[in-house]
């Protein structure tokens, strides 16, 4: 493993990182991300030294740097407000990076490759108090990156940028990524940062990370309720697993509605350890069995809103659920309108065009028809959830 934080906790009175874990490999991207406050900043800081960790150590490259100064770490780190020195122009700025770890014949050349890579060679001769957002961005990123980091770690670097800025630099920072195989740690709180450039994301609130995995994972597969709310599961909802075999199981929500769920993860763990427990009662043959479960047998569930389609009359398809309700609100969301649909007391989400509520006639009181994949619900041991 490149990067490795093991149990690490920092105590500063008002806030406290708590037995963080995670790890990264050569040439990884991960995004952080989490609501303000949640120390996603304070565990940057910690990693490149800022901080002293109370408990917990820091490995990088396979060398413990827990108390080796930030100077020593061989890690560089771009902050939201670039820090540029008002007193030196682009190429001195940048220069700065190397001094005393490039020797003098080689820093001019190496100044002037990467200002090329990063498209601001044209500028070496500029005061930085005359660059733009995304050129001091980038000014920062080449001093960062000047003396060959072993990893950058970045604080919400385009947060003050435009949304056209933003989208250039994301594009010339993950080409950086891969020319250089450099590792990445970016704070963020735009999911267009993970989308576009994570490898693996992490989850961070109250000083913990509730998720580290791949973009894929985190998204799609929530953990617990917080995480599955903060990524955009807008239907958490309540149930109790009432019948399971190893390839779906059906969930009764609290009002009754029953739900199929093939989340083939979390099937193939409740079922193996179901059966090895005898929770189950045979209901039919060996090649035809379904069984119940005990009735404390409590879940979340979590489904996207994107996966949900709607029709106006019930239709034939493979989507295991197809539920019937009323339409209680639609809100514009940029292009798409959210459709919530009241089904019997429990409120149920889904996204469409403004094109396609037009053609369905989508109006609030209208019933309407939502079905979905059993494949799309998502299974939350409710017991490593919390309330939000």
């Amino acid at each position: 493993m490149f990067l490795e934080v093991k149990d690490l906790s920092v105590d500063l009175r008002e806030f406290k990182l708590k037995d963080i874990n995670l790890s990264v490999e050569k040439g990884e991207y991960l995004v952080l991300i989490g609501p303000t406050g949640s120390g996603k900043s304070v565990l940057l800081e910690t990693i490149i030294g800022f901080y002293s960790p109370d408990n917990g150590e820091i490995y990088l490259n396979g060398e413990e740097i827990t108390n080796i100064p930030p100077e020593n770490r061989g890690i560089g780190i771009v902050y939201q407000d670039n820090m540029l020195f008002p007193h030196m122009n682009v190429y001195e700025n940048i220069a700065y990076g190397g001094r005393n770890k490039i020797p003098e014949e080689e820093l001019e050349k190496k100044v002037k490759d990467l200002a090329k890579q990063l498209k601001i060679d044209k500028l070496l001769s500029r005061d930085v108090t005359t660059l733009s957002g995304g050129e001091a961005q980038r000014t920062s990123l080449a001093r960062a990156l000047i003396a060959n980091p072993k990893i950058i770690l970045m604080d919400e670097p385009f947060s003050a940028l435009d949304i056209t800025t933003r989208t250039k630099l994301r594009a010339i920072i993950k080409d950086i990524s891969i020319h250089h195989k450099t590792s990445f740690i970016h704070v963020s709180h735009n999911f267009n940062d993970v989308w576009n450039l994570a490898d693996t994301v992490g989850v961070m609130k109250d000083g913990k990370i509730h998720q580290l995995g791949t973009v894929s994972e985190v998204f799609s597969k929530p953990e617990n309720n917080f995480v599955a709310d903060f990524v955009g599961v807008s239907n958490i909802l309540k149930g109790k697993i009432v019948e399971i075999a190893p390839d779906v199981a059906k969930i009764e929500l609290e009002n009754g509605t029953i739900i199929s769920s093939s989340d083939t993860e979390c099937m193939s763990k409740l079922y193996g350890q179901n059966t090895k427990n005898n929770v189950y009662k045979d209901k039919g043959g060996e090649n035809d069995r379904k069984d119940e479960i005990n009735d404390d047998n409590k879940v979340l569930i979590a489904i996207r809103p994107e996966n949900i389609i709607f029709s106006k009359e019930k239709f034939q398809s493979s989507a295991r659920n197809q539920l019937k309700g009323k339409i209680i609100d639609l809100i514009k969301n940029g292009p798409n309108i959210l459709v919530k649909v009241d089904v019997n007391k429990v409120i149920i989400q889904g996204l469409l065009t403004a094109n396609s509520a037009d053609v369905l006639e989508m109006e609030v009181n209208n019933e309407v028809y939502l079905s979905f994949k059993s494949l799309n619900v998502k299974i939350i041991d409710k017991y490593h959830s919390f309330e939000l």
